[in-house]
């Protein structure tokens, strides 16, 4: 039952900076689900040159709106933030909660507060005239109320571990990986998250062409990379300038996550991460996934702090071909950032509600699955194609069009791709759509209209192409499934057109049926290639 009394309505203001601190209150908002006692207002706190961005995931939210000003000049029974900078001196409340942003305390930033202390911890932030401001000190591990007790004693004696809610997010939503990426369209391919920080010692400031480096240079249907961005980083530089900076990159075929609970979809979907120092990837470590230094060092991280160690520990990203044999990391080396896995939301339930002087409802508080990622994504209509020919095997790695390999041909999609990849490729294909041409007029058709191109394919279905050679004639692929693992494994209408084509340029007669297997990263097909028949020439493209 719901507790409604008015002799214990409860008023809880939820202050933040930035668009990161917010993030952190929604994942802390479900402590108080279902209880009508309590109203929750949210406020932004000035100061930050981040609070653009922090106002837009704001009215995102949908959540209640209080002006600072309006703020100070009423109580509250509690005041909750995850940031102790700013003007929270001058709020009023009868309890006040301070919980961290982020996962740990591993930089020192040099243009505020003590320069050399962990941001976080610095007495400059957490004491107002020389006494805590926060009556709660809600940290994810005890290594972390070790070290508050080292720089800020007083806080300290405030401090209770009490997990992290985020991570339990993500732990929760392990069973939804596969939905996830099927969500991103991933099939059987390896995702790379590339997290950057943000800052002058962020991976975009200091490597900001490593994104289009993997994406380009990795074959496309082995792998995806997703580019995993710090909200402030997105604040500062603005969505639209962040888009556009990797505009090649995306149309290549880059995924691009929001910064609010997008990217940890992301992160629990991807196989391995790359990672300059930022916190992000001490939650990929906790969700073992693979690690990657990409961090190019200077003055901000800590030397002893989890985040320190799990690079020391992590291989060195030295380019795209260090990312094929890169291994788990051990759970160590996130183990001193998390405590209490899967009870952050008990833990706070339970101090939150002793600051409120209320009695916590008596239903569990289970955390809440990410939700499936809604990410924008775009195929490229142009690939690079390198392809090996040995006797009745075609080995096939495709890239983005942009690459600077050498390749076999350019294959095209027919008219999606642009002018110039239309009248250079070599093989342009298209699926059924329009109902204007047959596959026997439109091949016909492109072949005396394109002399660069040499097949044209329509891709009737995912077994089944019908192509035109300019030597070779008319001639129908089916493709059988691979099986391995209980899985099935299907191979690309596409590529396999990519394989034939790549084959008849080899051999000047067969006799019909030929069975040919195009292998594509792990997984092989076998291809039957055959005259086509009538019925394939006249079906509608």
């Amino acid at each position: 039952m719901r507790d409604t009394g008015g002799d214990q309505q409860r008023s809880v203001l939820l202050a933040f900076r930035s668009a990161v601190a917010l993030h952190r209150l929604l994942d802390v908002l479900p402590v108080f689900e279902g209880d009508g006692r309590i109203s929750r207002w949210f406020t932004l706190v000035p100061g930050s040159r981040f609070d653009l961005e922090a106002l837009a995931a704001l009215d995102r939210s949908g959540a209640r709106v209080i002006d600072f000003e309006q703020a100070t000049g009423r109580p509250f029974d509690l005041i909750l933030t995850t940031s102790p900078k700013g003007a929270l001196a001058s709020l009023s409340g009868r309890a006040r909660a301070l919980l961290p942003h982020g996962a740990g305390f591993n930089k020192a930033l040099h243009e505020e507060g003590s320069p050399e202390l962990p941001s976080g911890l610095d007495p400059a932030f957490l004491l107002s005239d020389g006494a805590p401001w926060a009556d709660l000190h809600g940290l994810g591990h005890a290594e972390q109320v070790s070290r508050l007790a080292e720089f800020c004693p007083p806080a300290a004696t405030r401090a209770v571990v009490v997990g992290d809610p985020t991570l339990d997010r993500m732990l929760e939503s392990g069973p939804r990986r596969e939905a996830y990426r099927s969500a991103l369209d991933l099939g059987d391919r390896t995702l790379l998250a590339v997290l950057s920080t943000w800052g002058p010692e962020s991976l975009l400031t200091q490597r900001p062409g490593l994104p289009g480096e993997l994406v380009l240079g990795l074959p496309v249907d082995g792998y995806r990379v997703a580019l995993l961005v710090h909200p402030n980083e997105v604040g500062g530089r603005s969505r639209l300038d962040l888009a556009e900076q990797f505009r090649p990159e995306l149309r290549a075929g880059l995924l691009l996550p929001s910064p609010h609970q997008d990217w940890a979809a992301v992160l629990v979907a991807a196989d391995a991460v790359i990672t300059d120092h930022g916190s992000t990837a001490l939650y990929a470590a906790a969700l073992g996934r693979p690690v990657l230094n990409a961090y190019d060092g200077g003055r901000e991280l800590i030397a002893g702090t989890p985040m320190a160690r799990l690079l020391a520990a992590a291989p060195r990203f030295t380019g795209p071909e260090s990312v094929r044999d890169v291994s788990a990391p051990a759970p160590a080396d996130a183990a001193d950032a998390f405590d209490r896995p899967g009870e952050a939301l008990t833990l706070l339930r339970a101090e939150l509600y002793r600051l409120l002087d209320l009695t916590p409802p008596r239903r569990a508080v289970p955390a809440e699955p990410l939700p499936v990622p809604s990410v924008p994504r775009s195929a490229a209509p142009a690939l690079a194609v390198h392809a090996e020919v040995a006797g009745g095997r075609v080995r096939v790695e495709r890239f983005p069009a942009a690459t600077e390999r050498p390749i076999h041909h350019l294959s095209a999609e027919h008219p999606a791709a642009s002018l110039a990849q239309v009248r250079s490729a070599a093989v342009l294909w298209r699926r059924p759509g329009s109902g204007r041409w047959t596959v026997a007029g439109w091949t016909a058709h492109v072949l005396a209209e394109l002399p660069s191109c040499v097949t044209a394919a329509a891709v009737l279905s995912a077994d089944r192409c019908v192509l035109r050679h300019r030597q070779r004639g008319l001639l129908a692929v089916q493709l059988a499934p691979g099986r391995a693992g209980g899985r099935v494994h299907r191979v690309d209408p596409t590529a396999a057109v990519s394989a034939v084509h790549a084959w008849l340029g080899t051999r000047p007669a067969a006799e019909w049926p030929v069975q040919l297997d195009c292998v594509l990263g792990p997984f092989t097909a076998r291809l039957t290639v055959r005259p086509a028949r009538a019925e394939e020439l006249d079906a509608e493209l």
